[in-house]
């Protein structure tokens, strides 16, 4: 790669991102071929931005695009980075470029299909750089919940296509259901945050609304993006709705009107939901209906 496009690529630091990453909704993929656009990844709305140095780079690229990434974030620049797989011929290079490397948020973990892998890398890199474990396969499913459980692991996300090309199933909502049902219960067994769910393919954006009204219904709080503009819908979709926030605030306001007081069975369940609510809808800044 041309020192000209290198030095672009490390001109302008990113911005604050503001939503914790326990809570973000939308994560961008972003080639790290493509250093020219890091700033205008970190710059849009998308809750978290991920360097991609595995699927979306040519064996060959390798060694330029994760030299790049590392550029960047040695300029400021923050991101979370997508590694190659621990059985590539990749993985080794890409845990030692980045330990230590300021401004890495954290990794995700290609194809994990077991605790040791994310274990591993996490003690690779430093024995804090959080790792995000995507699940890829038939064997990294139901591997899911001890891969929650392991040392290092930071959240579980969907790897739907490749899950697809392993198994022979189709993209529709029955048969994915299985394996984001997975996902989250075996995230609630590690006391994770919610998982995070598989792009969406295409530019069709009623679709993509749709795809990600179903994944809030499967019980998962984030999705994987392929481009900027998926980024505004994938987060209004996933935030508590302005209505949702109008009962919890209702609810809130009675509760305390009355002293805390727990009256039957069905309270202590709807307390738990309206903070949660009142929670995300601080942290999105999601006012009530009015």
């Amino acid at each position: 790669m041309s020192s000209t496009v290198h030095s672009d690529a490390v001109s302008k630091p990113a911005r604050t991102r503001n939503i914790p990453a326990e809570i973000a909704r939308s994560w961008l993929l972003v080639p790290a071929t493509r250093p020219e656009i890091f700033d205008e990844a970190a710059d849009s709305r998308a809750d978290a931005v991920v360097l991609d140095i595995e699927d979306a780079v040519d064996p060959k690229k390798k060694d330029a695009a994760r030299a790049d990434v590392i550029a960047w974030l040695r300029n400021g620049g923050k991101a979370w980075v997508r590694i190659n797989d621990v059985h590539s011929d990749f993985w080794a290079d890409d845990v030692a470029g980045l330990r230590n490397i300021p401004n890495l948020l954290g990794v995700m973990l290609a194809k994990t299909e077991n605790a040791e892998q994310v274990k591993e890398t996490y003690h690779r890199l430093d024995g804090k750089t959080r790792v995000l474990a995507l699940v890829e396969s038939a064997l990294g499913i139901e591997e899911a919940n001890n891969i929650a459980r392991a040392e290092g692991a930071f959240r579980l996300a969907f790897g739907s296509g490749d899950f697809r090309r392993d198994t022979g199933m189709a993209a529709d909502r029955e048969a994915m259901a299985y394996p984001r049902a997975k996902l989250v219960v075996a995230s609630r067994v590690g006391n994770l945050p919610g998982p995070i769910d598989g792009p969406t393919v295409g530019t069709n954006h009623p679709i993509l609304r749709e795809q990600s009204a179903i994944t809030v219904s499967m019980g998962m709080t984030g999705k994987l993006c392929l481009a900027i503009d998926q980024t505004t819908i994938i987060n209004e979709v996933i935030s508590p709705t302005p209505t949702d926030v109008a009962w919890a605030t209702d609810f809130m306001n009675d509760f305390e009107a009355r002293g805390g007081v727990i009256r039957d069975g069905s309270d202590l369940p709807r307390l738990g939901r309206a903070e949660k609510i009142m929670k995300l809808a601080v942290a999105y800044g999601v006012q009530p209906a009015v």
